[in-house]
């Protein structure tokens, strides 16, 4: 068994591992343990990482809430305000027609009194021409003389 090349490497692994531990124990430790540290300081900062966008992320939600119901009170603002303009234009466009009507309604009447008085000055005409004709033919010059004067002689106490 001594003679055995087997049995003398393992005793010289053994001894490597031996003085291994000895001389690089603490060291490889402490690197160990380093090692460990970094990683929980950056698991640790991980977590905050995932922390810190866990609430980056509720408040981007919130916001997001925040911006929608603003985007529907605005939809809800307009839509009032497309109601309250929309009377509004009701009532002008109502009172707009009804002035027009009258002043239609005036115009009409303007008309009929314009036709009116044409139709009586015609009349007026008509009968002048009328009567012009019926006493050149049915009345003498002295008797149109006669007439004449006696109108004439009427006038002073007529304008009194």
């Amino acid at each position: 068994m001594l003679a055995s090349t087997t049995f003398w490497v393992g005793v010289a692994f053994f001894a490597f591992l031996a003085l291994v531990v000895v001389k690089g124990g603490k060291s490889i430790l402490g690197m160990l343990d380093a090692r460990s540290d970094a990683i929980r300081k950056t698991l640790s900062e991980a977590q905050d990482l995932h922390e810190e966008a866990q609430k980056t992320l509720a408040e981007y939600k919130r916001k997001q809430r925040d911006a929608l119901k603003e985007a529907e009170d605005i939809i809800e603002h307009a839509k009032a305000e497309a109601a309250r303009l929309r009377k509004e234009a009701e009532a002008e466009l109502e009172v707009t027609l009804k002035r027009r009507e009258q002043q239609a309604a005036d115009k009409i009447a303007q008309a009929e009194a314009a036709a009116l008085q044409e139709v009586r000055n015609a009349a007026v005409d008509v009968a002048m021409a009328a009567t012009r004709n019926l006493l050149e033919t049915n009345m003498s010059k002295a008797k149109g003389k006669a007439l004449l004067d006696e109108a004439i002689e009427e006038l002073p106490g007529k304008f009194h």
